[in-house]
């Protein structure tokens, strides 16, 4: 169980029996009054956004949360197939729902953790930052750079996004899954 000044960002929390992660946390007093959290939390399964805040006097359960590595196999109609890292027989599927919008930065063979609640995956995690191989980037042009130009390019896994005008085809970019943002160059393919 939880205090109510625990309940802090990144932890995971159980509200009536689903599964809510903690976006952001704030203990405050209201003038004479006892102190409060004022909390934003994210329903894991729905997406769903809330606000909610905890009393003093209030504890909240902490969600028995567990990972497992899955293996990425392709995506077809919208269709995500993973396999067990362990067990490539072992196929399942997941809804693009599940997935979110960090799913375009997958690479096939790639291995993640998934996180599972009750027996059943509800989300995959990614990590942070992913290297990617530029398939496409259009020659730099010339003009007002003063700002940092910028030019659409497009990733191995179809994944388009703005980066710096130095980016060629065939430079390995590293990629923010989270903001799905460049950060820098990494080193060239070999």
């Amino acid at each position: 169980m939880l205090e109510y000044n625990e309940i802090l960002p990144k932890k995971v929390i159980l509200i009536d029996g689903e599964p809510y992660e903690v976006l952001d946390a704030h203990v405050f007093r209201k003038q004479q009054r006892k102190p409060v959290n004022q909390t934003k939390l994210r329903h894991l399964i729905t997406g769903r956004i809330t606000e909610q805040a905890f009393h003093q006097a209030e504890k909240a359960e902490e969600a028995d949360l567990s990972t497992k590595p899955v293996r990425y196999l392709y995506t077809n109609r919208g269709e995500w197939w993973f396999c067990a890292d362990s067990n490539p027989a072992d196929r399942f599927m997941l809804d693009t729902d599940l997935i979110g919008p960090a799913g375009q930065f997958l690479k096939p063979n790639s291995v993640v953790d998934a996180l599972v609640f009750d027996e059943k995956i509800i989300s995959i995690r990614m990590p942070i930052k992913v290297d990617l191989l530029v398939k496409e980037a259009p020659p730099a042009v010339r003009g007002n750079t003063a700002q940092g130009g910028t030019k659409e390019i497009t990733l191995e896994t179809g994944a388009r996004l703005q980066a710096p005008l130095f980016i060629n085809e065939g430079d390995v970019v590293r990629i923010n899954t989270e903001t799905a943002s460049y950060v820098e160059r990494a080193d060239k393919q070999k």
